[in-house]
């Protein structure tokens, strides 16, 4: 009995030491940008303006969740996008999604970009301001470029708990309309927490068993998806490689691994679309994740608005230029 439970406490320490990166860490690269602070100066102001400004957005926040939504709308609607508000009912309050898009110019399906932009009862600047600024940033880069396919800007609500992984997320509402109105969705990529980075050793942790293959710092981006979605995932990443500041990770797993589908993915994921989540690991390396402390100051505005100017290319491709 004492040598079973040896072995038994020996493998929970094994798997326990797993959860750490054994990988070195690729380098962060800065080449060619003269004023690194101005330069990432849009997304800080967008992020301190949801957090600090409005600060908790959900349900229970109902009046501050309506202050974002109208700023999100604006935000689009000064950058020349038509914008359509996406409306549903929760316990008699009406919740919605804030659509962009260009009027398409071919039928070649549509590429979506979204970022749910409620929190956890707190400021989340991180969680998910920094999606929200994203979004808002590659809709401004990629204001005047032509694709082939249709880009959709989509900001969700309702990704937070109580709604998280329920039929009354925003994203589970636009999955389901999509569905059924044969939306031709080709990709979704989803912006979840994309501005905390670490150089320290060992400031990244991973699910059991993934940290033998992955690296031990959190100054990388990763973008998670199902065995299905696998060719947007290497599309993205072959983009996004060449010349990237911000080192990338990717990641495929089954679509019912706890962590792997912990956001709007998930929703598009269980009527069949094809969706990946590029984010910063959030609870695997931020250690003010749902906390009031999910404030700017914890950010690093330079390397995730690198990320943003480099992933354009990324989502250009993608959406067939």
């Amino acid at each position: 009995m004492l040598r079973f439970l040896g072995v038994f406490f020996l493998c929970l320490i094994l798997v326990k030491l797993t959860t750490f990166g054994f990988r070195p860490s690729k380098k962060y690269i800065i080449d060619n940008i003269v004023s690194m602070e101005e330069f990432a100066q849009g997304p800080k102001d967008t992020i301190a303006y949801l957090s600090l400004n409005i600060g908790n957005r959900n349900y229970r926040d109902y009046e501050n969740l309506n202050k974002t939504k109208e700023y999100i709308q604006s935000r689009f609607e000064d950058m020349g996008y038509a914008v359509e508000l996406q409306d549903f009912k929760v316990g008699g309050k009406v919740f919605s999604n804030v659509i962009a898009y260009k009027p398409s110019v071919s039928k070649g399906g549509v590429v979506i970009i979204g970022a749910h932009y409620d929190t956890c009862f707190n400021p989340g600047a991180d969680d998910n301001a920094s999606g929200v600024a994203g979004l808002l940033e590659l809709a401004r880069l990629l204001r005047d470029e032509e694709s082939k396919r249709q880009i959709k800007f989509i900001a969700f609500v309702n990704e937070e708990p109580l709604f998280f992984m329920t039929e009354n997320m925003g994203s589970r509402v636009y999955a389901k309309r999509a569905k059924s109105e044969k939306e031709d969705i080709k990709a979704v990529v989803i912006l979840e927490m994309i501005g905390f980075f670490s150089d320290t050793p060992f400031s990244q942790r991973y699910l059991p068993l993934l940290g033998m293959f992955y690296p031990n710092r959190g100054n990388f981006i990763a973008i998670v998806g199902n065995f299905y979605s696998r060719n947007i995932v290497a599309d993205l990443a072959l983009s996004y490689q060449q010349g990237a500041a911000v080192p990338l990770e990717t990641l495929l797993a089954p679509s019912f691994v706890p962590g792997v589908n912990f956001s709007d993915h998930w929703s598009f994921w269980k009527d069949g679309f094809k969706a990946v989540m590029v984010t910063d690991t959030g609870y695997l390396r931020y250690p003010h994740y749902h906390r009031q402390s999910d404030l700017p100051k914890e950010l690093d505005f330079v390397r995730m608005n690198l990320f943003l100017h480099h992933f354009k290319k990324s989502v250009l491709e993608l959406a067939g230029k």
